[in-house]
């Protein structure tokens, strides 16, 4: 069975760094494209990154560029997001997902097909 499991979440303070890490059954590695998503309480979940397996193209929600990185390590089958400066406003379960996502739908939940369990990150001021 394809899976995808999360970690590296916590209790950070305003401004602090965390380094997500998703790592997949062979099966799901072997997909196309990963990405992380994310969901605060009470809102919908919304796009955070993405990467291809192959290749150097990566994507990210305008709020975060500059202070997110989304990386992969095929041999470990294993895709990161290090995240700086976080904010208050980006406490969230992330999600890491797979899939084979057409150019218009890799920033949409739609577009992947495996989801992981999630990993809290809860940012206080």
């Amino acid at each position: 069975q394809v899976q995808l499991v999360e970690s590296g979440g916590g209790t950070v303070l305003t401004g602090a760094s965390l380094n997500l890490s998703c790592t997949a059954s062979k099966e799901a590695y072997n997909s196309y494209q990963l990405a992380w998503f994310r969901q605060a309480p009470g809102k919908e979940r919304e796009f955070v990154a993405t990467l291809k397996r192959h290749g150097t193209n990566t994507w990210y929600r305008d709020s975060v560029k500059g202070r997110f990185t989304v990386s992969r390590d095929n041999p470990k089958n294993t895709v990161y997001l290090q995240m700086n400066s976080l904010t208050p406003e980006e406490t969230a379960s992330y999600y890491c997902a797979d899939g084979n996502p057409i150019l218009s739908s890799q920033r949409t939940e739609g577009g992947y097909r495996v989801w992981g369990q999630g990993t809290q990150v809860t940012v206080s001021s």
